[in-house]
């Protein structure tokens, strides 16, 4: 029988550990922008959801403000159409610098400020929910372009190779 006085908290997630699932599933998404033809990423669509392109670009600028976010406290709402553009370079080009960025800048926030609450555009949470959230609007986008890639007959990136 555990005694509950004895119990310490535990990491779950170390911010070495967010870094490492977070790049594992950029590296997951570029592939599935890659995948893309040229002419169908930023028109193909299905029931009248947005193009993949549009998509991809939606998730940058989650993640670049959840980075910005965590690193400053300041949790602007992202100019949805600003910076976008209909060409897949750029957007890989971008999404490669933010990668970069991430590595880069991620392991600098304090370990604590994931705990403290933030007001952020779609609702107040603590840090490390606003983090998580980044990646899950990654994957939930990911997997409508993984119907997409189907729906024109190619084959998507197996989706357990992060």
């Amino acid at each position: 029988m555990m005694q509950t006085d004895a119990v310490t908290a535990a990491t779950f997630l170390t911010p070495a550990g967010l870094l490492s699932h977070w790049q594992g599933h950029r590296r997951l998404t570029r592939r599935v922008i890659e995948a893309f033809p040229e002419d169908q990423l930023f028109t193909f669509s299905l029931g009248g959801m947005r193009p993949f392109g549009v998509m991809a670009w939606e998730i940058h600028q989650v993640s670049e403000l959840t980075l910005r976010g965590l690193l400053s406290g300041e949790w602007p709402m992202p100019d949805w159409r600003g910076g976008v553009a209909s060409d897949k370079s750029e957007l890989l080009s971008a999404w490669d610098t933010l990668t970069a960025q991430i590595e880069q800048e991620l392991l600098q926030v304090n370990p604590a400020f994931y705990e403290r609450q933030h007001a952020l555009p779609w609702g107040e949470m603590p840090g490390w929910v606003a983090a998580i959230y980044a990646v899950d609007n990654e994957v939930h986008h990911r997997g409508e372009g993984y119907v997409y890639l189907r729906a024109l007959g190619i084959e998507p990136p197996a989706f357990y190779e992060r």
